[in-house]
């Protein structure tokens, strides 16, 4: 007996509203909503906790692409599982860390500032592109529609590979920014 495989369209909206409602909250968070008192709780941790799981996630994007390069499906998606849960757990320290400490500002009067703001914004428009990208990659991958994940995976990978890199670049010129 075979379970009916979910239809296609109805996933594909979910996705993409929970996608919009995802990055609506993190602009409110962000830009609208006040950031906690700081002097009750400084969690000064969490940037450089996110640097470190976007940087495992990408890690784990190009092992799992060593892998499915090999045909080693069973690797490759233990892979992919692992890069998406470093992720998710990005996602949450990044919520944690602007609903406590507000948004961070590159110092004025730097050099590398209009580079730094540069890598920032193709950084965040691309994460927004990337989730729903992510979520359907792996929709077609766990439903067994393997041509529909290939084809999309083409541009999933490079686009998530490329939003977690630089999302270690940008902790970095602000960190050394701030030094």
């Amino acid at each position: 007996m075979t379970t009916p495989a979910l239809p296609t369209r109805p996933a594909i909206s979910a996705i993409l509203a929970v996608s919009i409602l995802a990055t609506l909250f993190l602009f409110w968070l962000i830009y609208v909503h006040p950031a906690a008192d700081p002097s009750r709780l400084r969690l000064t941790f969490l940037p450089a906790l996110n640097a470190l799981l976007n940087g495992l996630s990408a890690s784990a994007l190009m092992i799992g692409f060593v892998f499915i390069r090999a045909r080693r499906i069973p690797a490759h998606r233990a892979s992919m599982f692992t890069a998406f849960v470093f992720s998710a757990l990005f996602l949450v320290s990044y919520i944690v860390n602007h609903a406590l400490h507000g948004e961070s500002h590159f110092p004025m009067g730097n050099p590398l500032r209009t580079a730094y703001l540069i890598l920032l914004t193709s950084h965040v428009l691309l994460s927004v592109v990337a989730l729903p990208m992510i979520l359907i990659t792996f929709f077609f991958s766990l439903s067994g529609r393997i041509p529909s994940h290939r084809k999309l995976a083409r541009w999933t990978f490079p686009i998530w590979l490329y939003v977690s890199v630089t999302g270690v670049i940008v902790y970095a010129m602000l960190a050394a920014a701030r030094a």
